[in-house]
């Protein structure tokens, strides 16, 4: 049986940096940008995509709702004779 990975969408421009998400995370994904959106703010953004399970903890805590997050099983590679 394989793992569930996950991935994380963010809207940026929504974010306001409160850095929620980034605490949550139990598998340290997400880090705030260095780099401000157009409102000024530092957003969200997935350092270590591979890490992600798809727990959805980051949507739950997220006050304005910018997270997108997606469960997928990795396919198994064939092997070719």
């Amino acid at each position: 049986m394989s793992k569930v990975r996950g991935a994380v969408v963010i809207d940026t421009e929504a974010c306001k940096g409160c850095d929620l998400c980034v605490i949550a995370c139990p598998t340290d994904v997400l880090q705030l940008h260095e780099q401000v959106n157009s409102k000024g703010f530092n957003p969200a953004f997935p350092i270590n995509h591979s890490a992600c399970t798809g727990c959805k903890i980051c949507a739950l805590v997220c006050p304005d709702m910018c997270f997108t997050v997606y469960q997928y099983k990795p396919q198994k590679e064939k092997l070719s004779n």
